[in-house]
């Protein structure tokens, strides 16, 4: 089962993935490694840094083309969360969504299609 993973970008950092840079937000330039998320997870990610933000989009990628550098490491409650530790480029998204819809406290929401999908079987602790 294909391991797709997602991330969410500003209308600035999209644009510079399309001018041929990497996929980097400054947290994951602080870090050390690009922070994905689940499709389960990603609704929780936009609630707790996205609050009020326009112009974001959601991009999935193939989280198999990372080999050994998708690595599933604990994070908020003992989840496990996809980190990528090489460059994320153009070339690896899979899929953009506008993410132009948002709750009543500000929050956007993601699409019906990336809530419902599947998550990554070699995620840790086994994944569905």
């Amino acid at each position: 089962m294909r391991q797709t993973i997602y991330k969410i970008l500003t209308a600035d950092q999209l644009a510079a993935v399309e001018s041929g840079g990497q996929m980097l937000a400054s947290v994951d330039i602080a870090d050390g490694y690009v922070h994905f998320s689940t499709s389960k997870q990603v609704q929780e990610t936009l609630a707790k840094w996205f609050k009020g933000q326009t112009g974001l989009v959601l991009a999935s990628v193939n989280g198999d083309d990372f080999g050994p550098d998708l690595k599933w490491e604990a994070s908020r409650g003992g989840d496990f969360f996809p980190h990528v530790y090489a460059e994320v480029r153009q070339h690896h998204i899979a899929s953009l969504w506008p993410l132009d819809t948002f709750d009543a406290d500000g929050v956007p929401l993601a699409p019906d299609e990336v809530t419902r999908s599947a998550e990554p079987s070699a995620k840790p602790g086994g994944g569905t």
